[in-house]
């Protein structure tokens, strides 16, 4: 073999090694995935400018100039007539008859192994592109997020990919969204992490940031290299002494955020109570927000031109004060009455407002230390964001890549920092992990929890237990209970359905009293309701079981109607198993599980 065969030779392997190696192949997808959800924020805006023009006569986003030049009745009949049909079309053709958003996305990552339906992600985008159009006061950016999210998780599902990769395709989704949406990758890719995949290691990074950078690229590609807001030149800060005026203001920012996210709870809880079918309510809510938009045509849509004119310090300050009232309640009335949307622009929007007023009182207090409204305006933009989302590094990010600013940055940095500390010690939880509690899906527990959900009782069951019939004799139960290996009988009838269970404590005086062995059998002295677990039980529901009841071993039945007995569980293996999913997880996190999870393919 010459020297030149040899040389092909080793080029040849190299680049199959190069080819088969997991961080490459994860690479090209998530370029591929960046593409692709890039391409679908486009095609969303696209979307809503199509049905806007069919509803109102233009595809401008100055909805609020335009609309305002429209008849009365215009403005109340197309959000009426538009929320009749999206509630009709989100009863029929939605998952439980209801929208889906950025909460859906974080339990699938979660608790569903990253696993999203890319038909219920096409629906849920077209609902809400519709719900923009009619004029709803609700967000695009959400919206966005839960289509890329589906393109990342139908690619990761017919690759056939596992569980650690399939999220991470999630989360690539999720930052080519965001990225594309904002023109702002490094907050795309945190957003991702912070709030989506919930770790930040190489294996979930690198990738993430790649599709970030790729939908970033394909949205520039359309609308050039702008921010999504128009911003002034710059901002100077006039005096260090402006710092606890931003720290107040975000002290203020938490209060509008807290506010925010319980009016729009406080609202579907009120319509829920309505004796009206849901596929009805959005048509009521957009009644009133239409009734809304007579005399504050800003609240109609995203807001995006209001938000642009309280920047460039255009509105006066009563104004700034309505449209934080305004504003949400109409968002309010829109998610709360079943439009499909997400509350990202709208808290971007009265984050603006807040910050405006609040600009506007302290430029008059001390005229010689203000850095201007517009400043305010942008540092109230990224606390309430930031509190609200509960994602208070990519909103800093975010608001830095926008304005290029590393002054005001800090600014930002310091009211986000405190509107997200009080916000969580106040309200608890974020906009999109209140939703999952009130839907009474938990994730205190984090991604273990997620592992701790995919394995099922069953596959840790002992089939080994002893068992009498429930007309046994007392003597016998005694001699029974003697051999059995865990301490306990099971009383199980004819037809195999678990009647009680014996333990010595449960023979109480009859476990040395022969006396009565002639009137007593195992009915009599068993526990008739005892713990148990049924089969399709997964390890959280048996950790709380044992938790609670504080007994070392649980039956298992098939279902709580028959009661048919399939086996034991013992507390120390769901303990076992426990660590076994405490540990993946931690693995992930380190970037250990990726790799074998691609090997494998399942």
């Amino acid at each position: 073999m010459t020297r030149a065969h040899k040389i092909k030779r080793r080029v040849r392997v190299s680049l199959l090694r190069f080819g088969r190696n997991d961080q490459v192949v994860l690479s090209i997808l998530a370029v591929v995935i960046g593409a692709a959800a890039g391409g679908a924020a486009i095609a969303f805006r696209d979307a809503i400018g199509g049905i806007q023009w069919l509803a109102y006569g233009f595809t401008s986003e100055k909805v609020a100039s335009l609309a305002a030049a429209l008849p009365w009745w215009h403005l109340v009949v197309v959000p009426t007539a538009g929320g009749l049909l999206i509630g009709l079309f989100i009863r029929y053709l939605m998952p439980d008859g209801r929208p889906q958003a950025v909460a859906h996305v974080i339990e699938a990552s979660a608790l569903h192994d990253g696993r999203m339906s890319l038909t219920v992600g096409l629906r849920a985008a077209l609902a809400s592109a519709a719900s923009i159009g009619v004029g709803a006061s609700v967000g695009r950016e959400g919206p966005v997020v839960h289509l890329g999210a589906s393109l990342g998780s139908w690619v990761a599902k017919r690759l056939h990919l596992g569980r650690v990769l399939a999220r991470t395709l999630l989360g690539c989704g999720v930052a080519a969204a965001i990225a594309a949406s904002f023109n702002a990758p490094i907050a795309g890719s945190f957003f991702a992490l912070e709030v989506v995949v919930g770790h930040y290691a190489l294996s979930a990074f690198a990738p993430i940031v790649i599709a970030s950078v790729t939908g970033t690229l394909i949205s520039r590609a359309r609308y050039g290299d702008y921010p999504a807001f128009v911003l002034p030149e710059n901002w100077t800060i006039v005096s260090f002494w402006e710092f606890p005026a931003f720290a107040i203001l975000g002290l203020v920012s938490a209060v509008a955020a807290i506010l925010f996210m319980w009016s729009i709870m406080f609202t579907e809880d009120t319509v829920r109570r309505l004796p009206l079918p849901s596929w009805a309510r959005p048509a009521v809510a957009g009644l009133l927000v239409g009734l809304i938009a007579l005399a504050f045509p800003q609240v109609l849509g995203v807001g995006y031109e209001a938000t642009d004119a309280a920047l460039s310090d255009s509105y006066p300050l009563w104004l700034l004060l309505a449209l934080i009232v305004t504003k949400t309640a109409a968002t309010a009335i829109s998610l709360g009455g079943g439009f499909s949307g997400g509350v990202f622009s709208p808290s971007l929007f009265i984050g603006a407002m807040v910050g405006g007023a609040y600009g506007i009182l302290a430029t008059q207090a001390f005229p010689e230390l203000s850095s201007g409204h517009g400043a305010y305006t942008i540092i109230g933009m990224g606390a309430v964001a930031g509190a609200v989302l509960g994602a208070p590094i990519s909103t800093i990010l975010m608001i830095f890549e926008m304005t290029n600013d590393y002054e005001l940055t800090i600014a930002v940095m310091l009211a986000t920092v405190i509107a997200s500390v009080v916000t969580q010690q106040v309200h608890k939880h974020s906009f999109f992990y209140w939703q999952l509690e009130r839907r009474g899906v938990s994730l205190r527990g984090g991604h273990q929890t997620g592992l701790m959900r995919r394995v099922k009782v069953a596959s840790v069951m002992d089939h080994r237990y002893s068992a009498v019939a429930p007309q046994t004799p007392i003597a016998e139960v005694r001699m029974k209970l003697q051999a059995a290996p865990w301490g306990e009988l099971f009383v199980v009838d004819e037809d195999g359905a678990l009647c009680g269970v014996i333990t010595y404590a449960d023979l109480s005086e009859a476990a040395f009293d022969t006396s009565h062995d002639s009137e007593l059998i195992a009915a009599n002295v068993a526990r008739r309701e005892p713990a148990l677990l049924l089969v399709g039980d997964h390890l959280e529901t048996a950790v709380k079981a044992f938790t609670v009841t504080g007994e070392p071993h649980i039956p298992v039945v098939a279902d709580k109607k028959t009661m048919v007995m399939r086996g034991l569980v013992h507390e120390h293996q769901v303990m076992l198993a426990y660590q076994r999913a405490l540990n993946q997880a931690r693995a992930e996190e380190r970037g250990e599980a990726s790799s074998r999870s691609l090997r494998r393919g399942s």
